[in-house]
């Protein structure tokens, strides 16, 4: 418990106690309603000041405003009638009661995030004169080299160029498996070293390093509500001043009618009525609960390294119907190898060296597997002219000559006579002035749990898996056949893959949502034109978390069944809430308005609704952080 918590915990034990004193005690009169005023104002002072402030705002029907009306009025009643001041005393004791689970509900899920918010570091070690200063990521220069001891946490994304150590990942992935890092590896900001000393050269800004961008993510995922919680903050506008008219007709126009049909009016009963219907109107229940439920779900889920941008996304999550995928880097590894050489006319060596350099300047996996395959120090000064052909190729001079590297479209792109190779692996062929020298074949591997994430999502209601990928035809086939996975598209463009999805978008149910899963890096577009949108294997790709509306901080695709699932309990746990609140609220009205129920009842109505209602919603807290 906080210290704020703890306070209101006394006061609500120091307030029941007096009032049970006080129950025992003959006092009468004035002196009564002194000693029934200390426990009251323990325990309500609070409310009471918060209903003052908003009327003054001109803000004025909030559950403080029907609070402090309410149990003044039982007040005035007391002081009129029997001298009974326990109801009022015991509205707000409840009150504060039910404030207090919601209270320690958001507190539990705010730690699940300030969990994730303890990867950001504090300070990053630079060395001056060959001694070591700490100074604010922030002052850290791009290109500097910083250094990173046992147990502290990386502060930028950057490069290793000195030392060997173990990187605990597990706040950025929510994986416990550590990471083994070298010279030449790329690091990134959040995690904590774990063995050796690490020297890092950094390639960003700390404003632009990955543990600024989750970071900012999480914290701002409330911004972007659910239908249900706008629905929630609509009702409650509306709902709470017709309530207070209600009251206010209730507890005059039925003495009013009584006079005029010449019957005892009984003002003091249709009063009591009035009070016990706001107390019981109170949407406390409703407005507490249905945010929480879904403040929870995010929480829960960013401990698990699933990064939810918003409620309006675990909503639609839910109702997921058709999941489309990219291959590489989502459903495989990405981690290519070239399995086979065929060179025309010259030697092998000679190829791989053509191809090498002409692709020296991307960074697509196939391109890193060519450069590994020739396994030499690239000559980057015998490059010019790189042009990259987006779902062709590239094409390079090279040593003076002209240079391309790709699939059979830029063969024929080009006019170039190639022999066509048969392989299960992706192609690379390569010409040179223009004509065929051979070509390459790279192969992919499929991830571990890629074919159980495939079985696992059919189980949790997704009608179709289509997989999109420029790949060819052959390779993308037999890679959907082994998932089993039930449609197919290859040889696409990012444009082309934006068109599938727009068409799937266009023919699907109204209801019926489509999800995306990519690498984040070339699938930005597609990312943001599906219904959402998952990035995978997203560490320290700006593309995804800009793009993406959910973010899996690892490659695995067993995650999005996961996500999928525990989505659809959290929706569950909305609609609860929402059905029973409005429920019992209605059914408690109507007792309280015909003179069946009482006070006692209205306490039930408002605050044992709410408790009952944020235990329930407190569930979605365990929801993602259990594995």
């Amino acid at each position: 418990m906080t210290k704020k918590q703890k306070k209101v915990l006394h006061r609500i034990i120091i307030a029941a106690v007096l009032m049970v004193v006080l129950g025992f005690l003959p006092v009468q009169g004035l002196l009564r309603l002194v000693m029934y005023l200390v426990p009251y104002l323990i325990i309500g002072h609070d409310i009471l000041r918060k209903a003052f402030k908003g009327i003054r705002n001109k803000q004025v029907f909030d559950e403080n405003f029907l609070m402090a009306v309410a149990t003044i009025g039982a007040m005035i009643i007391g002081v009129t009638g029997d001298g009974d001041y326990t109801e009022a005393i015991a509205v707000m004791l409840f009150y504060q009661i039910g404030e207090l689970f919601q209270s320690y509900a958001v507190g539990k899920s705010r730690k699940n995030i300030s969990e994730l918010m303890d990867i950001r570091p504090d300070y990053a070690n630079i060395e001056v004169d060959g001694e070591i200063e700490q100074v604010d990521p922030d002052e850290v220069a791009v290109g500097s080299v910083i250094l990173v001891q046992p147990g502290e946490k990386v502060p930028i994304d950057g490069v290793v160029v000195e030392g060997n150590s173990t990187l605990n990942t597990s706040a950025l992935t929510g994986e416990s498996v550590p990471r083994d890092v070298r010279v030449g590896e790329e690091v990134f900001s959040g995690c904590i070293n774990m063995t050796g000393v690490l020297r890092i050269q950094t390639i960003k800004e700390f404003g632009e390093s990955t543990v600024s961008k989750i970071l900012d993510l999480v914290e701002n995922a409330s911004s972007k509500k659910a239908k249900s919680e706008n629905f929630i903050s609509k009702f409650a506008k509306y709902y709470t001043p017709i309530v207070c008219y209600s009251a206010l007709a209730l507890a005059v126009i039925p003495p009013i009618v009584s006079i005029i049909m010449q019957i005892e009016p009984n003002w003091s009963d249709w009063l009591y009525r009035a009070l016990s219907f706001l107390v019981t109107s109170c949407p406390c229940a409703l407005v507490i609960s249905i945010p929480l439920s879904f403040f929870g779900g995010i929480g829960g889920a960013s401990k698990d390294g699933i990064l939810i941008k918003g409620s309006n996304y675990i909503e639609t999550l839910a109702a997921t119907k058709y999941v489309v995928f990219d291959k590489t880097g989502t459903v495989t590894q990405g981690v290519f190898e070239v399995t086979k050489v065929s060179p025309n006319g010259i030697t092998e060596d000679a190829l791989l060296e053509y191809a090498a350099l002409a692709e020296c300047y991307s960074t697509h996996p196939i391109s890193k597997s060519l450069k590994n395959a020739y396994g030499k120090v690239l000559d980057m000064t015998k490059v010019s002219d790189v042009q990259e052909i987006s779902g062709n190729g590239v094409t390079a001079t090279v040593i003076g000559k002209s240079v391309a590297v790709g699939n059979e479209k830029l063969m024929k792109n080009l006019d170039v006579s190639y022999v066509k190779a048969e392989s299960s692996g992706t192609l690379v062929y390569v010409a040179v002035d223009g004509n065929f020298v051979g070509s390459i074949v790279i192969s992919d591997k499929i991830k571990p749990s890629a074919k159980t994430a495939m079985k696992d999502l059919k189980k949790a209601g997704v009608k179709k898996l289509v997989m999109l990928t420029g790949d060819a035809k052959q390779v993308a086939e037999q890679v959907a056949a082994e998932l089993g996975i039930d449609e197919v598209h290859s040889e696409l463009l990012p444009a082309d893959k934006v068109a599938i999805v727009e068409k799937m978008i266009a023919v699907k149910g109204e209801n019926e949502k489509l999800v995306f899963v990519g690498d984040g890096v070339n699938d930005a577009p597609v990312l943001s034109r599906a219904d959402v949108g998952i990035a995978m294997g997203a560490i320290g790709s700006d593309a995804a978390i800009e793009a993406a509306d959910i973010v899996l901080m690892d490659d695995d695709p067993a995650k999005i069944a996961k996500a999928m699932k525990h989505s659809k309990k959290c929706m569950r746990i909305v609609y609860q809430n929402i059905y029973f609140a409005i429920g019992v609220k209605v059914l408690c009205l109507v007792l309280v308005a015909i003179g069946i129920a009482n006070m006692w009842l209205a306490i039930f109505a408002d605050v044992g609704v709410m408790v009952i209602a944020v235990i329930n919603a407190t569930r979605t807290l365990g929801i993602f952080g259990k594995r």
